[in-house]
């Protein structure tokens, strides 16, 4: 992935002054102006040049280009070959710049390279960097790897570098969600070569994912090159989800002081974690007396007025009289934050974040406060609540999977809560869209807010139909089971349109397939050809095998595929519990590391889920059959016999034009 730079560009310096889009611009526009006179010499620069918008240039002549450029180079007549081009327009540019003057806009760091290359100008918040920083050198500062790296300066872009192996964004998920990345599978030597890095990146990607993050549009490469408002949005995330990770029921049951009776309590299990830190803040701010009702983490709390109340209520003998005295709301987000060091609270934010409004940081402040010291009763009258209310694992392990999975497919709507948040119908429609699209009747369909119910069973009808469609089994399901949140008939109605969107994954890779539609048994059969060819005797004779639930066959199937990718002294026998625990979680973090995009967890396998073993298995298949055949191991191919699917052809993985939209969203 990295190597086309290298290819572009020879000199390390240069390298590191561009990132590869950047080069990809700059050479398409050499090449351009080389093909115009069928050379370039210093003379043609000047003229040629001023196409490209470099920052600041617009002050700047043909003639003043010329003189410039004189300057530097006496003679005109020297031939410029792409290295040299590249030094001109770094040094043009400067020049460009520094001639604005030190007022100009164009001055500030974040304006390097970003004109003629990049469209758009991305800045970061430094106040949000160094936020972000604090908190990573303070949950990884004891990890045996990377404590040689750390404390990171957060004056300084060291994050971005230390980011570039990929180790860092690995450990900093395992913070968030504990379990989610097998160590095991991350490469941690001293120098990664570029396969190794790139392994790390997609496995972060991956496991970012499956953890609830949104990273549609980022690929492995934003990484590599340190794209600073990439990283940045991925690990703000990373360390919001770690944050909110209490904001439920199931880890702090006394939330449900916050409600009256059971139908509030189910309520209050249906919010995501903001809008529950929310109702909790407001219930403090009422014993408090204070009036208003914070509906945010930015105006509503510039003036540090509620802050100073809620931290009165929640640690009274850390109280100081003149916060709420104070009559500058920058003096009272100061005397707030000192109130937060008494309690040992981290701060993750200056009184100028709370002053300017900052929602990330303020959200993160007021989390980190819950986490501390919530104020909530350990002894609530109402826990009878909890106990009447069904906890069934399964339907809440699939409810998650299927969030994780729709999230994915970047819809505009972002799932908490399937029972939920798919009521209305809209964002189904927006998932067999992206998953067929052209189904949908967008001119029927009603975009939200919808406040009359009847809008929402037409939604609701139209996912249904097409469902019926598509050859879904939903005999008795019409569209008001899911506008009335009907748990089991949702679940099922997920599950067959993961299967038909990995199917048809499968089957718009086939060359040679004639609209051939792919099923379980070619998937079953597949896999155990693979395996089989390894001269191994594993087996698998159902998606519900319970021989599986030791991992030796996925191990094995994943070893196929990628020889290089198992470690088998790191495997166990797959004996006891927790050795089959130990093989399923590396499973999952290897096939990730790979390049499969799944949403199951270890208990998936060791329990042997039908439905997670078929999505896992298909996933495996559809990235091995997207690797061009002489990327494969020796000896592998998938003519292996007549009942094996047909090969793909090498140029299926390139940029088929009726795969592309699919392959986009191809997530298991």
């Amino acid at each position: 992935m990295s190597g086309y730079v290298g290819i572009l560009v020879s000199d390390p310096w240069l390298q590191n002054q561009f990132t590869q889009v950047e080069l990809r611009s700059l050479k398409s526009h050499f090449v351009s102006m080389k093909r115009e006179s069928g050379k370039l010499t210093l003379g043609d620069l000047p003229a040629k040049m001023s196409r490209l918008k470099v920052v600041g240039s617009d002050n700047l002549t043909d003639q003043d280009r010329a003189s410039f450029i004189q300057d530097l180079h006496p003679n005109l007549d020297e031939d410029v070959d792409f290295e040299f081009f590249l030094r001109v327009y770094l040094k043009l540019q400067a020049h460009a710049t520094a001639t604005t003057g030190s007022g100009g806009k164009n001055n500030s760091s974040s304006a390097f390279l970003k004109a003629a290359t990049t469209t758009l100008l991305h800045t970061i918040s430094e106040s949000e960097k160094a936020s972000y920083v604090a908190h990573i050198n303070n949950y990884l500062a004891q990890d045996d790897f990377l404590k040689k790296y750390l404390p990171i300066d957060p004056s300084t872009n060291d994050l971005f570098e230390i980011v570039k192996d990929g180790v860092l964004l690995c450990k900093l998920i395992n913070v968030a969600v504990p379990g989610t990345i097998d160590e095991r599978a991350i490469n941690t030597k001293r120098v990664l070569n570029p396969w190794e890095r790139n392994e790390n990146h997609t496995l972060c990607l991956n496991s970012a994912k499956a953890v609830g993050c949104t990273v549609v549009n980022i690929g492995t490469q934003d990484f590599i090159e340190g794209r600073r408002h990439l990283v940045l949005g991925v690990i703000s995330q990373i360390i919001k989800i770690q944050l909110l990770a209490d904001l439920n029921l199931k880890k702090t049951p006394q939330l449900v002081e916050l409600v009256d009776d059971s139908k509030d309590v189910e309520e209050l299990m249906s919010l995501p974690p903001e809008k529950i830190l929310l109702r909790w803040m407001n219930f403090q701010l009422k014993k408090a007396g204070y009036k208003k009702i914070v509906t945010n983490f930015s105006s509503d709390v510039k003036d540090a007025e509620a802050y100073a109340h809620l931290l009165n209520v929640l640690a009274p003998e850390h109280s100081n009289p003149s916060a709420l005295a104070a009559k500058h709301p920058l003096e009272r987000a100061k005397l707030v934050l000192e109130h937060a060091d008494r309690m040992g609270c981290k701060r993750y934010l200056t009184a100028k974040d709370i002053v300017e409004g900052s929602p990330n940081l303020n959200l993160a402040f007021v989390a980190h406060i819950f986490q501390h010291r919530n104020g909530l009763s350990t002894q609530t009258k109402q826990i009878s609540f909890l106990e009447n209310l069904a906890d069934d694992t399964q339907i809440s392990r699939e409810e998650r999977a299927f969030r994780f999975w729709m999230n994915s497919l970047g819809n505009s709507t972002y799932i908490n809560n399937v029972f939920e948040d798919l009521r209305n119908g809209w964002a189904l429609l927006e998932s067999l869209d992206k998953i067929s699209p052209g189904i949908v009747n967008w001119k029927i369909a009603n975009k939200p807010p919808i406040k009359m119910p009847f809008r929402k069973v037409e939604n609701c009808n139209q996912v249904v139909k097409i469902g019926k469609q598509l050859k879904f089994s939903l005999v008795n399901i019409a569209g008001n089971d899911i506008v009335q949140g009907n748990k089991k008939l949702i679940l099922a109605y997920l599950w067959q349109l993961m299967r038909y969107n990995i199917l048809q994954l499968l089957k718009n890779l086939r060359f040679h397939s004639h609209g051939k539609e792919i099923t379980d048994a070619d998937i079953l059969e597949w896999a155990n050809t693979k395996v089989s060819s390894t001269r191994s005797h594993s087996r698998m004779n159902s998606f519900k095998d319970k021989s599986l639930s030791d991992g030796t066959f996925f191990l094995e199937l994943l070893s196929a595929v990628q020889p290089r990718v198992v470690n088998w002294s790191l495997v166990t026998k797959g004996v006891t519990d927790d050795e089959k625990k130990m093989n399923a979680t590396y499973i999952i973090s290897i096939a990730r590391k790979l390049g499969c995009s799944i949403f199951l967890l270890p208990e998936d396998i060791t329990e042997v889920n039908q439905k997670m073993i078929l999505t896992l298995t298909a996933s495996i298949m559809y990235w091995f059959l997207k690797q061009p055949v002489e990327d494969r191991p020796s000896g592998i191919s998938d003519s292996e016999g007549s009942s094996q699917l047909e090969t793909i052809s090498n140029s299926t993985t390139d940029d088929s034009a009726s795969e592309s939209s699919m392959e986009e969203h191809g997530n298991l």
